[in-house]
């Protein structure tokens, strides 16, 4: 992975921690199957960091792709007032964003001006 990607593991996005677990299934595959051939778990391998190239690549080109594969920010916290429908889609509650508020010094509701869901499922927040 170290290969693929240079970030650390706090910053993966999720579409790279499949791709681990992709690559560790290929791995598995080989060794617990009939099939022992190194040359087939390497080339699938380097198939599968090839394809996330690629893939990468063209989520950098084409900022629609990149919205798709790695996702959008999202504001779920807007002057006082919580965007529901969107906590309600990613399974955020009130409590997780006021944690990520305490955690940045921030003892109330009101002295916070947003709060954004990242893509790697972080909250900022933004004082008011």
């Amino acid at each position: 992975m170290r290969v693929l990607s240079r970030r650390p593991g706090a910053q993966l996005t999720p579409f790279e921690f499949v791709l681990i677990f992709l690559i560790g299934g290929v791995i598995i595959l080989t060794t617990v199957s009939d099939d022992h051939s190194e040359i087939n778990a390497v080339c699938a391998v380097i198939t599968v960091g090839l394809m996330h190239r690629l893939v990468s690549s063209l989520a950098e080109r084409f900022p629609r792709i990149g919205a798709i594969v790695h996702g959008i920010p999202l504001v779920v916290f807007e002057n006082g007032n919580w965007q529901t429908g969107i906590m309600q889609k990613m399974r955020l509650q009130e409590t997780d964003v006021m944690a990520a508020a305490r955690a940045q010094g921030l003892r109330a509701l009101e002295q916070v001006k947003y709060a954004i869901l990242e893509r790697n499922g972080d909250i900022s927040i933004i004082k008011a």
